[in-house]
């Protein structure tokens, strides 16, 4: 069974962002980064459908030059192989010009299955897993909470709202978002960071994938949040301004 996981390299948590000149991305060159959190979950459910049926996990990457930091970890992880889409100004991109090059790189893998993170802790569009799948007409589910193989199909478990979940059998292949917190992450082993120096790491061009780096939507402008304090006395007795209080938090709070 060949599963790729798509992976993405974002800044780590709780950095300190600045908006860069442009005003339309932020500032990398001080910046810290690590493999998106979804993605690592995509990743570790990959490695254990791979130790109960066997196959290969391919780690899928499209980014600059320093992704390679995270594709190295992908792979002490215990990804076989990996493919980095190397493409500098992949922020610019929007979800339909990274599903692009994602499936420019898929269609010569023929998987079985493909996965990827819920969403991506920077940008958050939770789009690019099924927009892919749309490219490669082949089916998607999303929320993953649980996969389990059975000759040419699967059967997956979705996280639905107020507790509830939805069982779907999907024949192969079929591409899936995993959520995060589904299992275990696992740490790379002193090992499996040897082991990963040894290991393929294909690079490929837009020009190999035969695509261009277009974006059919722009981010115009990015900014920090202004944040501000503000008193309100609410007049009359005490019952009065209760009701005054508890109509604020219901309607403008929304925390009631």
């Amino acid at each position: 069974m060949k599963i790729i996981v798509a992976i993405k390299q974002v800044p780590v948590r709780d950095s300190q962002l600045r908006v860069d000149a442009n005003g339309r991305w932020i500032q990398e060159g001080d910046l810290s980064f690590e493999i998106n959190e979804p993605d690592a979950y995509a990743l570790e459910e990959a490695l254990q459908l791979k130790e109960k049926h066997g196959g290969e996990v391919v780690a899928l990457c499209a980014g600059p030059a320093r992704a390679a930091q995270t594709i190295r970890e992908a792979l002490a992880k215990g990804a076989d192989r990996a493919i980095h889409i190397e493409e500098e100004s992949l922020n610019t991109l929007d979800t339909l010009g990274v599903a692009k090059l994602l499936a420019g790189a898929v269609k010569a893998e023929n998987p079985d299955l493909i996965l990827t993170g819920l969403q991506s802790d920077d940008l958050g569009y939770g789009q690019t897993g099924v927009v892919l799948a749309e490219l490669l007409g082949i089916p998607s589910s999303t929320i993953i909470m649980q996969v389990e193989v059975a000759g040419n199909s699967i059967r997956v478990k979705r996280e639905l709202e107020d507790g509830w979940f939805q069982h779907i059998a999907m024949p192969l292949p079929a591409v899936l978002t995993i959520q995060s917190g589904i299992n275990k992450l696992r740490y790379a082993t002193l090992m499996g960071i040897k082991k990963a120096k040894s290991k393929e790491i294909k690079r490929v061009t837009l020009a190999d994938l035969g695509t261009a780096a277009t974006a059919t939507a722009t981010i115009e402008k990015i900014y920090v949040p202004h944040k501000s304090k503000q008193t309100q006395i609410f007049e009359g007795d005490a019952k009065t301004a209760a009701a005054k209080l508890v109509e604020k938090l219901k309607f403008e709070v929304r925390v009631i």
